[in-house]
């Protein structure tokens, strides 16, 4: 198996840590939000992906 980075810069962390907090949770964090963020930068990627797969046809 391949080794990944799953290092994020500190910036990027803060971002991250302060968009998806929530002080109502038990966990520290907005699920909802968070899988929200996930799933659009999944989507986001899939668009990508498709206009690349385009352009390489």
């Amino acid at each position: 198996m391949e080794n990944k980075n799953f290092e994020v810069a500190a910036k990027d962390y803060e971002l991250i840590a302060n968009l998806i907090h929530s002080d109502a949770n038990p966990v520290g964090i907005d699920a909802k939000k968070t899988h929200i963020l996930i799933l659009n930068k999944l989507q986001e990627l899939c668009e990508r992906m498709e206009r690349i797969e385009q352009k390489l046809n």
